[in-house]
């Protein structure tokens, strides 16, 4: 499984295609994490002043896109080179802030 940090208005915006961010245009893939708690270090840090944020969670095997790891030998990313069909969102889970605004856990979206 792959994970991916989005703002709720970007991941509604169109229901009706495949996910495509504003990454895949600039720099040709749409990052990911791992794992969760790398999914959440992502939300604590560049998306830290995010209020409504959401974690996809995605099944590689359900991707037509390539899915290449890269990064520096001692970390690795996932990074989808291309859209991301919806079908392959396997769950879609809310990043929960504690009081200071540091994101803590996901839990269901609904």
């Amino acid at each position: 499984m792959l994970f991916h940090v989005v703002p709720v208005d970007e991941w509604t915006a169109d229901v009706a295609g495949p996910y495509a961010p504003a990454s895949l245009t600039s720099e040709g893939f749409v990052h990911c994490s791992a794992d969760e708690s790398a999914a959440l270090a992502v939300a604590d840090g560049p998306y830290r002043d995010v209020a409504d944020l959401l974690v996809l969670v995605i099944d590689e095997s359900l991707l037509t896109a390539e899915v290449r790891w890269e990064g520096s030998r001692d970390m690795l990313f996932p990074h989808v080179y291309g859209p991301v069909e919806r079908a392959a969102v396997t769950g879609v889970l809310a990043v929960r802030r504690d009081e200071d605004g540091h994101a803590r856990e996901l839990t269901p979206w609904v």
